[in-house]
C-alpha cells in the first residue's frame, strides 16, 4: 500500500469519527425534545386531574355539609313532630275539660230553669193568697198534696240523660240507647250535648241496619248544627249507609265529598278506604 493510500484511508477514518459524534448529538437532541413534550403533557394531565381532585373535595365536603343539614333537619323534625304532640295532647285534654264544662254548665241551667219555674209557682200562689182564694188553694188535702210531690218525677240533669243513653249503645241495648237519645233532643234541645245526641240517634238506627233513618238523622245533624264537630262524622256515615244499600253511586258521591270537604280528618282515610275498596 502506498503512502498516498493510507492517508486516503486516515482521512476517511478521521470523517467518520466526526460524525458520529455529530449523529448521536442530534438524535440527543431529538430525544429531549420528545422528553419536553412528554413531560409538559403529564404536566396538562396533572393539572387535570388536580381540578377532578379538587373537585372531588369539593364534592364531599358539600355532602358533608348536606348530611349534616339533613341530620339537623331530621333532629329539628323529630322535636317539631313531639312538640306537636304535646300539643294535641294538651289540646285533646282541655276539649274534654271544655266539654265538661259545658255539660256542667249545661245542668246548671236546667236547675236555673226549674228554679224559675218554681218561683213563678210560687208567685202565683202568692197572688192568689192575697186576692183572698186560699179557700181553693187549701181543698187538696195534704195526705193528697204529698201524693202528688212524690208522683211527680225527678227532672234528670242532661249530663245523666247523655250518659245513660251512651252507656246503653255502649253496652249494644240500641233500642234504649235510641230512646235515650231521642229523649234528650225532646228534652234539652238546646244544651253543648244536643248536636251529639242527634248524631247519636242515627248511629243506634245504622247499627239496626236502619240505614234510611240513619241517613235521615244524619242529615238533620248537617242542617240544624252545621257547626258541630260531628258533621265531618255524619257526612262519612250519610255515604256508608248508601253503601250498605248498594247504592254505589250515592255512596260515591258523598264519601268523596268528605274526602274534598275534610281532606286530613280520619273520616277522609276511611272513605279513601272504602272507595278503593269499591274499585
Amino acid at each position: 500500500m502506498t503512502a498516498k493510500q493510507l492517508l486516503t484511508i486516515l482521512g476517511f477514518l478521521f470523517l467518520l469519527a466526526a460524525c458520529a459524534p455529530q449523529a448521536e448529538l442530534v438524535k440527543t437532541r431529538s430525544d429531549m425534545t420528545d422528553l419536553r413534550e412528554e413531560v409538559q403533557a403529564a404536566m396538562v394531565r396533572v393539572q387535570e386531574l388536580q381540578k377532578r381532585v379538587d373537585l372531588l373535595d369539593t364534592n364531599v365536603k358539600g355532602t358533608m355539609d348536606v348530611q349534616q343539614v339533613m341530620a339537623d333537619y331530621g333532629a329539628k323534625s323529630d322535636q317539631l313532630a313531639t312538640d306537636i304532640q304535646l300539643v294535641q295532647g294538651k289540646l285533646e285534654e282541655n276539649n274534654f275539660r271544655i266539654a265538661e264544662l259545658a255539660q256542667k254548665l249545661d245542668d246548671r241551667s236546667v236547675r236555673i230553669a226549674e228554679l224559675s219555674a218554681r218561683i213563678d209557682e210560687l208567685d202565683t200562689k202568692m197572688k192568689l193568697l192575697s186576692a183572698g182564694t186560699t179557700t181553693a188553694l187549701t181543698r187538696q188535702t195534704p195526705t193528697t198534696a204529698a201524693q202528688a210531690k212524690s208522683s211527680s218525677p225527678k227532672a234528670i240533669e242532661p249530663s245523666e240523660a247523655y250518659r245513660q243513653a251512651k252507656s246503653d249503645y255502649d253496652r249494644g241495648n240500641f233500642d234504649l240507647a235510641l230512646a235515650g237519645f231521642q229523649n234528650y233532643v225532646a228534652q234539652f234541645p238546646n244544651t253543648s250535648m244536643t248536636d251529639k245526641a242527634q248524631y247519636w240517634i242515627g248511629e243506634c238506627h245504622y247499627s239496626k241496619r236502619e240505614f234510611s233513618k240513619a241517613i235521615d238523622a244524619f242529615l238533620k245533624v248537617i242542617k240544624l248544627y252545621p257547626n258541630s264537630n260531628k258533621v265531618a262524622g255524619a257526612k262519612l256515615k250519610i255515604g256508608l249507609s248508601y253503601l250498605s244499600e248498594r247504592n254505589y253511586p250515592k255512596a260515591k258521591e258523598h264519601l268523596r265529598k268528605v274526602i274534598k270537604e275534610y281532606p286530613s280528618s280520619n273520616e277522609a282515610e276511611i272513605a279513601r278506604d272504602r272507595l278503593a275498596k269499591m274499585k
